[in-house]
């Protein structure tokens, strides 16, 4: 096994919790305990995100972690060694957590994303499995430069649960795996931030919100607070000047007050911090200038929870229920994870069911069309791919992401296919090709948690199908 910065081990060891924490230093533990929810959304702490924190061939591989074989919380009730629990931090430890993705509503308190009351409309799927297996067998070789890889390979590398890829709106390529199955929910992690985004799009295109303004115009209660002076922009971005540090493994980072303040546990009795997202939001202090760099910080997100709740009246997963959820035949309602206070996590809690983040992602391909009816203003997409401040992004130093994006809380890579992705930690992403007319989504357990864990055999395999289907096209009448 590689050996860890002190930035990684601190990650690994609150992800690694087990048992009893009485062992670990008081403050750390209760930290730790409090940020699970968070760590669903970290896309990443950058030396996450740019280096290896595990070497793979150290941990369970992905059929050795399947956590149906493992049987956590299987009878009733399950025995002591099957248990998973979120008081400890069990729950969400690899492999575990190869459960728990699956069934978040199982220990952490949610609010609903309601599909309506309309049936669902099936997916086309091809009849031609020719071309499933065609996917499958596609080779690429990673970005790091290793052997070339099979496409389905690269799954069980990556640790995916389940695929699905669509092709001009037609499903070619479906599989699952671990826990998940097509009638499930799985997390999204961070993949949640770009729902916020694409809301927070729509409403500017409506006319209902001004990114122009400052953040304390729609919401004055974070006017004293580092958002205050801040654009809706800004924070649309991710461009926003915050003293907030995500190092996890210093015990003064703001991360640890601002997963504490988001914890739904009981708080310990003698906490005085703030309680729910919005309250510690308020205390958030300024830290450079807004506007000058990308800097991928969650708060952001929730922050533009806020902003949308105050213009609309409703919660993120009121409007993604009403704006989205009911209008485009979505299979299974979805659900968000909350604070103590029901406030929905708009940075990370949200999870869904594959064939629906598949519809949605169609809808964004189709520039907010959905069977005839304009769903989205079609500016809010164009708005979205055109991508944001190169230069601001190149700031925050992502090696592997170089010359992409950061606009409405989407990933843009301004690639010659002009792919755009909302991508979440452990392996999470809608990854939309326009030019190939592909959407692929896909949900994992990855162990590591950090994209730059995956990026290498997954960016590369996704182009690789990319070029698969636009050969394809080329050669049908």
């Amino acid at each position: 096994m590689s050996e860890l910065n002190p930035n990684q081990r601190a990650v690994q060891n609150c992800l690694s919790l087990r048992g009893n924490s009485v062992g670990i230093k008081r403050r750390f533990g209760l930290a730790c305990l409090s940020m699970m929810p968070l760590l669903l959304a970290s896309t990443a702490v950058q030396a996450i995100a740019t280096a290896p924190a595990i070497e793979a061939t150290a941990l369970l591989s992905a059929k050795d972690s399947d956590p149906n074989t493992l049987g956590w919380m299987q009878g009733f009730p399950p025995p002591p060694d099957k248990r998973l629990k979120v008081s400890d931090g069990s729950f969400f430890a690899f492999p575990a957590l190869r459960y728990s993705v699956v069934n978040m509503r199982q220990f952490l308190p949610t609010v609903g994303v309601p599909h309506g009351i309309k049936e669902s409309q099936p997916l086309p799927k091809t009849t031609d499995k020719m071309v499933s297996n065609a996917i499958s067998q596609l080779e690429f070789t990673p970005t790091d430069g290793s052997k070339p890889m099979r496409f389905v390979d690269s799954l069980w590398h990556n640790y995916t649960d389940g695929i699905v890829i669509l092709h001009k709106g037609q499903i070619v390529y479906e599989d699952y795996f671990a826990a998940l199955t097509a009638d499930k929910q799985h997390a999204a992690m961070s993949v949640t931030k770009s729902f916020t985004g694409t809301l927070a799009a729509i409403l500017v295109a409506e006319g209902v919100l001004d990114d122009s303004k400052k953040v304390s115009e729609y919401v004055p209660e974070l006017s004293d607070s580092a958002f205050g002076d801040a654009t809706v922009r800004q924070v649309m971005d991710m461009t926003t000047g915050l003293k907030y540090s995500e190092d996890y493994a210093d015990p003064e980072a703001e991360i640890w007050a601002y997963s504490a303040a988001g914890n739904p546990l009981p708080k310990p009795k003698d906490y005085t911090g703030p309680v729910g997202y919005f309250e510690y939001l308020k205390q958030v202090k300024k830290q450079g200038e807004h506007g000058e760099a990308f800097g991928y910080k969650t708060i952001n997100s929730d922050a533009l929870g806020w902003i949308i709740a105050k213009v609309t009246n409703k919660s993120v997963a009121e409007l993604l229920s009403e704006k989205i959820w009911q209008r485009i035949g979505m299979e299974q309602d979805a659900y968000y994870q909350v604070d103590e206070l029901g406030i929905p996590f708009a940075g990370g809690g949200l999870s869904a069911g594959l064939r629906d983040m598949a519809r949605f992602g169609e809808l964004i391909r189709n520039q907010g069309l959905w069977q005839g009816e304009q769903i989205i203003p079609a500016a809010a997409i164009k708005d979205i791919q055109q991508g944001g401040d190169v230069n601001a992004f190149a700031k925050a130093g992502y090696r592997n992401l170089e010359g992409w994006s950061y606009r409405d809380m989407w990933w843009v890579t301004h690639n010659k296919n002009g792919a755009f992705a909302a991508r979440g930690v452990h392996g999470q992403t809608i990854y939309i090709d326009p030019a190939a007319e592909m959407v692929l989504v896909r949900f994992a357990s990855h162990p590591v948690a950090g994209n730059g864990a995956n990026d290498a055999t997954s960016l590369p395999a996704y182009q690789a199908v990319a070029d698969y289907l636009m050969k394809q096209s080329a050669t049908q009448p």
